[in-house]
């Protein structure tokens, strides 16, 4: 598995993943999807470029098999002020789902962004995946206590969606 910062020239790509592995109708057979609680598209190419224009230290790292490869499963990490990077949009492709993709990205994620001197990790689940909270726990993620409600320019399907706080000391 190749794990490598991805460029401008992937978001089109990872945008069709991210989509797919939360919202798509290929992301219904997975576990990992979230479109009985939120509809449309998570992101596009062109929102994703205009974030990563707009917070210059963040990066998205990649999954492939081989270099020029489709990507497999990416994660967008943005420092979070202090030694804190915020990690987030961690998806794999339905068909690498259970394949261990995933814990490679997260591992990969918090080695990059330890060299880089953080010491925590900060991240956000919908409070209601609780398949998704257990794996994070499992990676040694805690709950916070902390939550906010979730950003209202989305649809959601479910009145009052949280998104939960949770951290890991790196």
């Amino acid at each position: 598995m190749l794990l490598k910062i991805l460029e401008a020239g992937d978001l089109a790509q990872v945008a069709d993943l991210i989509n797919g592995a939360y919202r798509g109708e290929g992301g219904r057979t997975g576990w990992t999807h979230e479109g009985h609680l939120v509809a449309g598209n998570r992101t596009t190419a062109a929102e994703l470029a205009a974030d990563l224009a707009a917070n210059p230290q963040a990066l998205i790292l990649g999954a492939r098999h081989e270099a020029d490869g489709p990507v497999l499963g990416s994660v967008w990490l943005n420092p979070a002020g202090g030694d804190a990077w915020y990690l987030g949009l961690l998806a794999v492709g339905i068909d690498g789902q259970g394949r261990g993709i995933g814990r490679q990205l997260l591992a990969a994620a918090e080695a990059l962004v330890a060299a880089r001197g953080a010491r925590r990790m900060r991240l956000t689940v919908i409070h209601l995946r609780d398949d998704l909270i257990g794996w994070y726990e499992r990676r040694g993620y805690g709950r916070t206590g902390a939550s906010e409600p979730f950003p209202a320019e989305y649809t959601t399907l479910q009145d009052g969606l949280q998104l939960m706080h949770m951290d890991k000391a790196l």
